[in-house]
């Protein structure tokens, strides 16, 4: 019979017919399963379901019970009889309460959650609980044939004759009616007991002979399922995955939870009336209408397929679900019809169903892809008891026979065996010629190609095959038989290489060629190559090993067991096979298990695998240590034991390290692994009395680990007496011991001047210049001991210096000037700038010093600063680059001192009344022509103290007629008289005697100098003074005034033209003052008012 489960008709209650028979109505479990209430006739019997004997019949009633039920707590069960009565009995089966209704009993239901009991009669339906003296009715308009309540106890379902389900309310109100098509009765319901589902599932059966779901809105779901019977009887499994339905037809059947028929689960001479499932098993009861009561166990068997890491299984009959078995994806395929066989291979996926076989595909070529498609669908009806599936064929198994079918369903192929087929596995292969593994009842063992119709026998053993693999590199065969003994054998040969008893399957890896587990008695057993078995526990059957996953068949559960292989990878190192076990650790091994593969092979030698197992470990440390030794090996190092010496010291076994490389001769390399670990004793007794350039090197490694455990004196002195002298001064000037210091740079030899050079910057940083100018006296560094006074300050030093060495001038006098400048001390900065050449920096300075004397209204100093700029420009005008744009600055500079130095007096009120001197013309104080006269436009000269009109006017000289030659005939004051001569002259001419009178001569009677001030009245040029040779012969020295200004600027001369007027000019800024200003400021000052030059210096 075509069905997923067995039906054994083995029954505790071994089809009991009470005597006399007497239908079976209805059949109530204690919620424990221990007891089954049966109605039977007028009598309730009571029977133990672990025997099937009747512990007790129970008699209160008068006529046909038609009901029982029992109360979710255990304590309390109800029966309902013809006789209209209602009998509450305890569970050690005492009547304890009996109501009665107006009508016979047709149906009664306890409250899952309460101890409330529903009675239902043909003309009403009552409520009662404990805790009420009195049942609630109420009145229906038809017959009740059924009822059932919800899992939370809140709603009532009520089924009528007239077909209307009506849901109410627990105090018995109706909150919704469902009226079927047809009026016809409803004969059975029941609520879905599962937990799991959302909503409240009502499952409805009908003598319409339809089964429906609806929701507890009234709303169905989805459409009626034809039955083709009259059902009398419909309940759910306990957990509401399944429906077991019986009726009309005399069959108990199994169907899915959503109403998909499964399979008969049992065969009756009657109608069946009732059926109920015993809570939390696989147990159904049935009572039927000739008295037999028949109780049947539902066995489900595993319909399931594996290829690699892709599994697939039956679930919930009717649905396919595969499973990733490394990403834990799984994807559903639901065919709403019973899964009969499942066969996977690649992305090929094959599913029989009752009346076809569909055969799917996975979208695309990722391993990681969990999306099915249909690819061909085989509309036939397939009798078999193995199915398989290639990438283009499928193979049926029946008994003997082999089919193979194409994707269309056609026949291409038939094999028919010597014995039954016990176990058929595909190995892969091209597509279209993939190869299987045969194993037979008499145990011959072959393989097939899809292609061939020949099949090649492997070998053959004296018992029969239960279970086949084969190695990945088809070499080896391992056959589990029917005496659980795994056999393995090498094909090639045939020869028996190994057994193994307690086996029940087995399984090669797929990524090793020597490895393979098979389970069995409960544990796990893995086996390398012809090493002992490793075992650890584990239930169920292995069916593939993959690496270090190991997939185990448990029940119905398959999962991917992650075991270490640790221990096989340990035997092969006990053996020191290397490469093996590092194959082995490559399946999945311990982080720990990888070091110490890692540190086996590097002791072996084996670089290549050492290598390889730390970088699986990220061990920088041991990979450089490798590198290492793999350069020197290039270059012709090839000695074994020095290499081993360098990984016993990377080991912290240094004294082996140590002994072997005194044995390889490099006691160096020893020495430097103690000095590295600051293991100096060791390093000491190892040395002995050797070589002094060792000793010295010992004590300076010991001086840098004394340094570094933050003892600076102990290594400072270590240092000293390594001849480190450069690390010890370190340490001592950074520590600040200044004796100490000070010792250090009078041992060191002159010419050691890197350490000297050290001493005198720690000396110069601890405040100690005066020791450190000895060191730089030591060492001859005059340079430094100049930049050593200049940064200290010591300007007395620093001048004493550069007056023996005036190549450092630059270095004393800017920093000089800064610091003048930095104490406000700016004039003096300025010339300090000056001294130095750093003509800009001096400018810069009087720059700023004449803004702020503006900005504070000194506008003596401000002309007073101007003039010094002024002066400065005229002496880088000496530089015939910048002679035009200094010469400018020059003149305006001037132009600004002396009108900062009027604005001194002005400010002060000073009343000036210009008048010039060349016209005798009185000016006004406002004059928009400026400092000129307003008649003649010759400029006036002031008193630089006063500001008063001086008597002095300007005059230039004729061309041709140098500063010099000019300055020589007005000092020989060629006294008029001289030149004075009679105008009349006799002369003779002929005979005749005559007089002329010289007009010229008249002329010099009068002073040359007046007669060039005449000027053309009202003339709006300005006409200048010019004289001649002769003009400056009748000058006198004394009222001439000489500005002798330096080159590039020509001389400026001025002619005094009242004598008697006293005038002083300054020689270095050629300011003009009244003599008596000049002498009172002089004193009081004692400089000129006007540039501040002192009066004891020359020139005064």
């Amino acid at each position: 019979m075509d069905i997923p489960f067995l039906q054994p008709p083995t029954t505790s209650i071994h089809n009991v017919r009470p005597s006399p028979p007497r239908g079976i109505y209805d059949i109530a479990f204690k919620p424990d399963g221990t007891q089954l209430i049966v109605a039977s006739g007028n009598r309730v019997l009571v029977y133990d379901t672990s025997d099937g004997t009747l512990i007790q019949p129970l008699k209160g009633h008068r006529d046909t019970v038609y009901c029982v039920a029992y109360a979710k707590d255990g304590k309390r069960f109800a029966s309902g009889s013809a006789d209209k009565s209602i009998i509450i009995w305890t569970s050690k089966l005492e009547g304890i309460l009996k109501y009665t209704h107006n009508d016979s009993i047709q149906c009664i239901a306890y409250n899952p959650v309460t101890p409330q009991l529903a009675s239902c009669s043909s003309g009403d339906f009552g409520l009662w609980s404990p805790e009420q003296k009195s049942v609630s009715k109420h009145k229906v308009n038809s017959k009740i044939s059924c009822c059932s309540w919800t899992n939370d106890g809140q709603y009532l379902a009520i089924a009528l004759f007239s077909g209307i389900v009506s849901i109410r309310s627990k105090n018995g109100e109706e909150k919704v009616r469902i009226e079927r098509p047809g009026g016809v009765p409803v004969w059975s319901i029941c609520w879905n007991p599962s937990k799991d589902e959302h909503t409240d599932i009502l499952a409805v059966a009908d003598w319409g002979q339809r089964l429906s779901f609806y929701q507890l809105s009234g709303k169905q779901i989805g459409k009626d399922r034809a039955l083709n019977f009259d059902p009398c009887c419909v309940s759910y499994f306990t957990k509401g995955e399944y429906i077991v339905m019986g009726g009309s037809d005399k069959q108990v059947s199994l169907y899915t939870k959503d109403g998909v028929h499964l399979g008969i689960i049992g065969e009756q001479q009657s109608w069946v009336w009732t059926c109920r499932v015993k809570p939390d098993s696989n147990y159904v009861v049935v009572g039927c209408q000739d008295g037999t009561i028949a109780f049947y166990q539902i066995i489900f068997s595993t319909v399931h397929g594996l290829y690699k890491d892709r599994y697939a299984y039956r679930d919930s009959m009717t649905d396919v679900i595969v499973q990733h078995l490394i990403t834990e994806q799984k994807v559903r395929i639901r065919c709403r019809e019973l899964v009969k066989k499942i066969a996977i291979y690649k992305n090929r996926l094959a599913i029989q169903l009752p009346e076809k076989i569909l055969i799917y595909e996975l979208f695309s070529e990722d391993n990681t892809d969990m999306h099915y498609r249909v690819k061909e669908k085989i509309a036939k009806k397939f009798e078999c008891n193995l199915l398989v599936v290639c990438s283009q064929h499928l193979i049926l198994c029946l008994e003997k026979r082999l089919q193979c079918l194409s994707f269309s369903g056609v026949k291409e192929r038939e094999w028919l065996m010597e014995s039954l087929i016990r176990y058929i596995k595909v190995i892969g292969g091209p597509t279209g010629r993939e190869g299987l593994l045969v194993g037979l009842k008499n145990g011959q063992i072959l393989k097939i190609f899809v292609d061939n119709p020949f099949a090649i026998v492997l070998l053959k053993q004296a018992t029969s095959v239960r279970c086949l693999d084969m190695s990945m590199s088809r070499n080896k065969l391992a056959v589990v038989d029917e005496h659980n003994t795994c056999l393995v054998y090498d094909l090639n040969t045939k020869e028996l290489l190994f057994q193994e008893p307690n086996a029940n399957s087995v399984a090669w890896n797929t990524q090793c060629e020597n490895m393979l587990c098979f389970a069995g008695g409960g544990f796990l057993n893995i086996k390398a190559s012809n090493f002992p078995v490793h075992q650890q526990k584990l239930q169920g059957f292995v069916v593939g090993y993959n690496g270090s996953k190991i997939f185990c068949l448990h029940v119905y559960a398959m999962s991917a067991v992650e075991v270490p292989q640790s221990a096989p990878m340990y035997q092969y190192l006990e053996k020191k096979m290397y490469k093996e076990a590092y194959q082995i650790a490559c399946l999945g091994v311990t982080e720990n298990d990888w070091r110490d593969l890692a540190m086996e092979a590097l002791e072996g030698m084996d670089f290549e695998t050492a290598k390889k197992a730390f970088v699986r470990v990220r061990d920088l440390r041991y990979l450089e240590l490798i590198n290492n030794i793999e350069e020197r090996k290039k270059h012709g190092e090839n000695d074994k034991e020095l290499f081993l010496a360098d990984v016993h010291a990377y080991q912290a076994k240094f004294h082996e390290a140590a002994k072997l490389y005194k044995k390889t001769g490099n006691n160096g390399r020893a020495l430097n692994m103690y000095t590295d670990l600051r293991m100096f004793d060791y390093a000491k007794d190892f040395l002995g009395s050797g070589d002094p350039k060792d000793t010295k090197m010992l004590i300076t490694k010991q001086a840098d680990w004394a340094r570094n455990i933050n003892e600076p004196k102990a290594a400072a002195e270590m240092y000293l007496s390594a001849g480190e002298h450069l690390k010890a001064i370190e340490i001592i000037g950074d520590h600040g011991w200044v004796d100490m210091l000070i010792d250090v740079a009078r041992k060191l030899n002159k010419a050691e001047r890197e350490p000297l050079s050290r001493c005198a910057y720690f000396l110069k940083k601890l405040q100690h210049p005066g020791y450190a100018v000895e060191t730089y006296m030591k060492m001859g560094d005059l340079e430094a001991q100049v930049m050593l006074h200049v940064e200290t300050r010591n300007w007395e030093e620093a001048f004493s210096l550069v007056a023996k060495h005036p190549e450092f001038k630059d270095l004393v006098y800017i920093p000089y000037a800064q610091w003048l400048a930095e104490n406000d001390q700016f004039e003096e900065a300025q010339k300090a700038f000056h001294k130095a050449g750093q003509q800009d920096e001096a400018v810069k300075v009087l720059e700023q010093l004449t803004h702020n004397a503006v900005l504070e209204s000194r506008f003596n100093d401000a002309a007073y600063y101007y003039w010094m700029l002024s002066m400065q420009c005229l002496d880088i005008a000496r530089e015939k680059e910048k002679q035009l744009e200094m010469l400018k600055k020059f003149h305006h500079f001037q132009n600004l001192a002396e009108l900062y130095h009027a604005y001194h007096s002005i400010q002060r009120y000073t009343e000036i009344v210009p008048m010039c001197y060349r016209c005798s013309t009185n000016n006004p104080l406002l004059n928009n022509q400026g400092n000129v006269c307003i008649n003649c436009r010759q400029p006036f000269v002031f008193s630089a103290s006063s500001y008063e009109v001086l008597p002095l006017v300007q005059f230039y000289l004729e061309e041709g007629i140098t500063d010099e030659e000019a300055v020589a005939l007005i000092d020989r004051e060629v006294p008029r008289t001289e030149l004075k001569k009679d105008s009349w002259q006799e002369k003779r001419i002929g005979d005749s005697e005559t007089l002329q009178f010289d007009c010229t001569m008249a002329k010099i009677d009068a002073d040359p100098f007046t007669a060039k001030l005449s000027f053309e009245q009202g003339s709006s040029e300005f006409v200048p003074v010019v004289v001649n040779r002769e003009v400056l012969q009748t000058m006198s020295k004394r009222d001439v005034l000489i500005k002798r200004w330096p080159k590039p600027l020509r001389w400026h001369y001025y002619r005094s033209l009242l004598p008697d007027v006293s005038i002083t000019m300054c020689p270095t800024c050629f300011q003009m003052f009244h003599s008596e200003d000049y002498e009172l400021l002089v004193l009081q000052h004692n400089c000129c008012p006007y540039c501040r030059r002192p009066i004891d210096e020359p020139g005064s």
